[in-house]
């Protein structure tokens, strides 16, 4: 790669920043503090416990005062997080049926959902202000797990259509039962088995495949001591003293939250598949946890010739994350995108 073009690639990610700025606020996007999700997501605020009881009556046991005299949920508690998280998905995303094999990653909700309405968002600025929704728009889900979090989401709230992957069978078959079980997501959703470990998305999807966007929640430790570490230190925050088995608080299983090399090899591995599918998909994107690995990923982008990078900061609470988006597509490559798909 010539040296203009190195500095053309670079610039390009550093304006991701800049770009983004000015993203969330056409958009409305940014949020108002740093406890604030996006502003359609509909977890802003205090959970109306109450109300989510009455989709999941086994909830209650879970419910206490805090200090303040409020109620809240035994967050600490694996069985409890689970129980909110069915609850806010049978209230607010309009389903029938969700159970997910014990163990599995039962994700927070209110954090998967802000992933869906600031990809839309970047979805909206791709196409002159205007959000393609419904059967327009195709997302892949890169290990979607049992859990079927953000086909269930993303088709709620902009009625778009999802191929999830996932290499577990166990994983497979309980994100496939949730789609036959629930009336809205059949013909929605579609859930295929990545057969090779080591393939990301070869295998899931060819060259004349159209993707308008990727979704990924990759696993972000390297080992399952690093996982395990990891956990204890959750437990601890969450007040769990004396713990010395690490129980998950919402769960996991080894594919889930480890891989050998962790988010920074996986995240690589995927930039360098996605550059083989450079026409086929308009905006790639994954989550990225651990904000020093982002130098890596830029170099990584800017190797393969990415046109455009996007960095998109989500805070919940305490936790920081951000998402990693990229494309291909020249001007006249979106240009017709744009016409083909979303006109």
């Amino acid at each position: 790669m010539s040296e203009q073009q190195q500095d053309k690639g670079k610039g390009a990610f550093r304006k991701a920043w800049d770009a983004q700025k000015k993203q969330a606020k056409k958009h409305n996007t940014k949020p108002s503090s740093k406890t604030k999700l996006h502003p359609r997501n509909p977890h802003n605020g205090p959970y109306n416990l109450d109300e989510l009881v009455k989709s999941v009556p086994e909830l209650e046991e879970y419910i206490i005062l805090n200090v303040k005299g409020e109620k809240t949920v035994k967050f600490a508690e694996p069985q409890a997080v689970l129980l909110l998280n069915k609850a806010l998905l049978l209230t607010y995303y309009d389903l029938e049926f969700w159970e997910i094999p014990e163990g599995f990653l039962c994700p927070p909700v209110p954090g998967r959902a802000d992933y869906i309405h600031y990809m839309s968002d970047l979805l909206a600025g791709s196409n002159f202000g205007r959000m393609p929704k419904g059967d327009k728009v195709t997302c892949l889900d890169i290990g979607v797990g049992g859990n079927c979090i953000y086909p269930i989401i993303g088709s709620h709230a902009y009625g778009w259509n999802f191929i999830g992957s996932d290499t577990d069978t166990r994983a497979k078959k309980s994100a496939t039962d949730i789609v036959a079980n629930n009336k809205r997501l059949k013909g929605k959703v579609e859930i295929k088995l990545q057969p090779n470990m080591k393939d990301i998305l070869y295998g899931i999807i060819d060259h004349s495949t159209k993707v308008d966007m990727t979704f990924c929640n990759p696993p972000f430790h390297a080992s399952r001591a690093e996982a395990r570490e990891s956990s204890l230190r959750k437990q601890s925050n969450l007040q769990k003293k004396g713990a010395t088995e690490s129980v998950l608080n919402f769960g996991g299983k080894g594919g889930e939250l480890w891989c050998e090399g962790g988010e920074r090899r996986f995240v690589s591995n995927l930039i360098k598949e996605s550059k083989k599918f450079e026409k086929n998909c308009f905006w790639f994107s994954t989550l990225v946890s651990k904000q020093s690995n982002l130098k890596a990923f830029q170099d990584s982008l800017d190797y393969n010739k990415a046109t455009d990078v996007r960095v998109i900061s989500m805070t919940q609470g305490n936790k920081s994350s951000r998402i990693l988006a990229w494309t291909y597509l020249d001007h006249e490559e979106r240009k017709a995108w744009r016409a083909e798909r979303w006109g």
